[in-house]
């Protein structure tokens, strides 16, 4: 076994057995020559066998209201600063956003998240959403549901919890030191107390990475582990999508090999969550994305916001192909 090879095992080992990984181990694995990829890719398998087995969830994506949004997030297609040529409509309607549903469904997704543009949902918002959702419910309820709606309070999380959805996503998408570098109309703090406040709600949180933006090393390892330490449940990891019209329209500083360790370390650090292989993975990683399975147990199908992607017939064919299996129930977590 070469060094290497025995660093990576001992990693892994550590995350299974619950400890959390020093920053320095993490920091290492992104700077691992590519041709360990094999054994990065092997390593994090291990530990991702062990809470999620060989199954690989679908989600998928609702834009229930595109652009309009006065934040400046610079990543975002549908910011106050975007000139990208997008669709921009107001909040679509429950008809709308039910038959979304009832295609998720027919697709194969366990996940249906709708997501509203916007600083953060308004009570018409919330009202629209939780009777939306109990519609859904009524037709398709093994169907998780999922909402993305920015800055959220305790007591709206708590009525969007009471209409049955079970999710909600706010990523923190990069580490506190650098989030001054992308967004000057919030705050990191006010994104982690938008998690804080689902979690009091009762909710499951969904937060997770933009990798690509121009963060170090350190910045993704601190983001890691600052979700670790919120005890995310389910962690989607986004590979910059560099928008036409956005300020970080160009960059393209991400490699697949890069992504597929960045994607390993959050699962080393983040060992029980569901990681998801989300946003700019066909743009970022091409024909390797086959590979994000053996560290990453959930994907995104049939496109994201503003951005097409895999159809659903092609990805469950890739989750196939590489000896795994779609998740058709609600599977729980396999723990020894």
């Amino acid at each position: 076994m070469t060094s290497t090879q025995t660093f990576l095992s001992d990693l892994s080992a550590r995350a299974l057995a619950g400890e959390v990984p020093p920053a320095a181990d993490l920091g290492a694995v992104l700077r691992l020559p590519d041709d360990a990829l094999a054994d990065v890719l092997w390593a994090a398998f291990r530990v991702r066998e062990r809470y999620w087995g060989k199954r690989v969830k679908l989600c998928m994506l609702r834009n229930a209201r595109s652009g309009l949004c006065p934040e400046d997030c610079g990543y975002c297609s549908q910011s106050a600063v975007s000139t990208t040529p997008i669709q921009k409509y107001r909040l679509q309607s429950e008809e709308q956003l039910l038959e979304g549903a009832r295609t998720a469904a027919a697709r194969g997704a366990r996940r249906y998240c709708m997501v509203a543009s916007g600083r953060g949902p308004s009570a018409r918002d919330i009202e629209h959403l939780t009777a939306t959702t109990r519609r859904i419910k009524a037709e398709h309820p093994d169907l998780e549901i999922c909402v993305s709606l920015g800055l959220t309070s305790y007591e709206q999380a708590l009525e969007l919890k009471a209409s049955g959805v079970g999710y909600v996503n706010h990523n923190l998408n990069t580490s506190e030191r650098f989030y001054p570098a992308i967004c000057s109309t919030h705050t990191y703090a006010d994104r982690v107390d938008t998690v804080r406040n689902v979690v009091r709600a009762g909710l499951n949180t969904c937060c997770g990475a933009i990798i690509g933006m121009g963060e170090n090393d350190d910045d993704i390892v601190d983001l890691a582990l600052a979700l670790r330490e919120l005890e995310v449940d389910s962690l989607p990891v986004n590979f910059l999508i560099p928008f036409d019209g956005t300020p970080l329209a160009g960059r393209r500083d991400l490699s697949p090999p890069h992504c597929l360790k960045a994607l390993c370390l959050f699962r080393f650090a983040n060992p029980v969550a569901e990681v998801r292989v989300a946003g700019g993975r066909e743009l970022n990683l091409g024909w390797f994305q086959a590979l994000s399975l053996y560290p990453a147990n959930s994907i995104f199908i049939d496109g994201y916001l503003t951005s097409p992607g895999q159809r659903a017939s092609a990805a469950q064919r890739m989750v196939e192909a590489q000896g795994f299996e779609v998740e058709h129930d609600s599977a729980i977590r396999t723990e020894d």
